[in-house]
This record gives C-alpha cells, sequence and structure tokens, in this order.
C-alpha cells in the first residue's frame, strides 16, 4: 500500500483574485486525496464556520487544530486533518522574541504496521527566525533515522542554499525543491515535505489544477510514500 502526505498554505482562504471562497480550498483538498494534509493560515471563529470541523467532515478525516494567534473573533494558524487514527498530539510553541508567534504540531499516527510521526508547521518570516526554529525542530527528531517521520509545511524559506534547508538535507536526504508560489507563476519553492527514512519516498509533486492556482496564493505540495517499506526496514534490522 501506499500512505499520501500533503502540504498546503490555504492564505485564509483568499485567492489570487482577492475573493475568498472556503468551497474552492475544499475543492484543492479533495483533489489533493491525501491521507495528511498540514495546512497553514487556517483561520475560523466562534461566530462564523469552523473551517477546520467543515474541511474534515466534508472529507472524512479528523482535524487537529494548531492555532497561534487567538482574538475575540477566533483562531489563526496550522492545522491537519488526518484519515490515520490518531495516538498523540502535541503543540509546540516556536515562537522568537520579538516577532509573529509560530508553531507546530506534532502527532503521531497509527498507520498500518508502524507509528507515523509528523511535524506540521509555519515558520516565521526573518532569516534568524528560521535557523531558530529549524533548530529546535532537528533537535526534537530521534536518534534513530529509521523511525518514519515526515516534517511538512510552508518554511518561508527562498533561498535553496539556505542554512535551514542545508541543515535539513544533512538530516533527510536531498529532496525535491518544487516552486509553489506564487500560484499563478510558481518560482519559489516554500512548501516543502521532508521524510525519514528516504527510503518511503515513492513521489512528489505540486498541484497545479485550476482550481489550486485560484484558492490560495500557495499550491500545495503531495508526496506519496511507499508504506510497505517500513515493515521491510524493520525486518532489516539487527
Amino acid at each position: 500500500m501506499t500512505l499520501t502526505l500533503a502540504t498546503y498554505n490555504i492564505h485564509r482562504c483568499i485567492g489570487g483574485d482577492g475573493r475568498r471562497d472556503t468551497e474552492r480550498v475544499l475543492q484543492v483538498l479533495r483533489e489533493l486525496d491525501a491521507d495528511v494534509i498540514a495546512l497553514q493560515e487556517l483561520d475560523w471563529g466562534p461566530a462564523a464556520l469552523d473551517l477546520l470541523a467543515h474541511f474534515a467532515h466534508s472529507l472524512g478525516s479528523t482535524g487537529i487544530a494548531g492555532p497561534t494567534l487567538r482574538a475575540d473573533s477566533g483562531q489563526y494558524g496550522n492545522a491537519v486533518l488526518t484519515r490515520l487514527p490518531i495516538l498523540t498530539v502535541r503543540r509546540v510553541d516556536l515562537s522568537v522574541s520579538g516577532r509573529e508567534p509560530r508553531g507546530a504540531l506534532d502527532l503521531e499516527l497509527d498507520a498500518p504496521g508502524s507509528v507515523l510521526r509528523i511535524i506540521a508547521t509555519h515558520l516565521g518570516l526573518a532569516p534568524t527566525e528560521r535557523r531558530q526554529q529549524i533548530r529546535r525542530i532537528l533537535a526534537s527528531l530521534p536518534k534513530s533515522r529509521d523511525d518514519p517521520v515526515a516534517l511538512m509545511g510552508d518554511l518561508n524559506e527562498w533561498f535553496l542554499w539556505g542554512r535551514p534547508l542545508r541543515w535539513l538535507r544533512r538530516h533527510f536526504g536531498h529532496a525535491p525543491a518544487l516552486a509553489t508560489f506564487p500560484a499563478r507563476y510558481p518560482m519559489a519553492a516554500l512548501d516543502h515535505i521532508w521524510v525519514q527514512p528516504p527510503a518511503l519516498r515513492k513521489h512528489i509533486s505540486v498541484l497545479s489544477t485550476h482550481s489550486a492556482r485560484a484558492a490560495s496564493d500557495h499550491l500545495p505540495v503531495r508526496m506519496i510514500l511507499d508504506w510497505p517499506s517500513v515493515r521491510a526496514l524493520a525486518e532489516s534490522r539487527p
């Protein structure tokens, strides 16, 4: 079997035309058809449509909220939609003093034959901020690189030679950097999926359908995992 992961900055459901359209974003989520989707820039509020619950119900998934900003009008931040059973949920504060609050959702999911750890995040805009955040994330990863882990999200790193991406390549191995921003004419690879062990990675692509180009200012990234290789790796260990 395979598992499919995706990451998508939905930009508050505001597309390139400046129009907020939640159903347009939902169409993109359906097109992704992923077992786990990391969302960034999701907002929802008590007096308005609960977007996360709406998306989860429509997709037959469970929604996990990771708000980073809270106000009387609602909350804003990260979220994960998953079809897999949830074992543990940790909300990690990645905020840096003087900058916009940032965080990550650190989940353990019950995948067939193994536990899949997901770290879903949206990093800061300043280079020094991102370096601190990536150091914190890398320090939290297991010492054994055979344990299945996926880091997904909008890393906000414009330069492929930037230190955060170099550090991630050193840990996870090489991964394609696919242009996702801006959605209509993508030039920058801001959105990433990093997976260990590398043998899990089967295929990675950017969803560039008409709906995806219209629904947000980012395009989503989709990765297919060769999940049976997890059992093969476990059986090969001494």
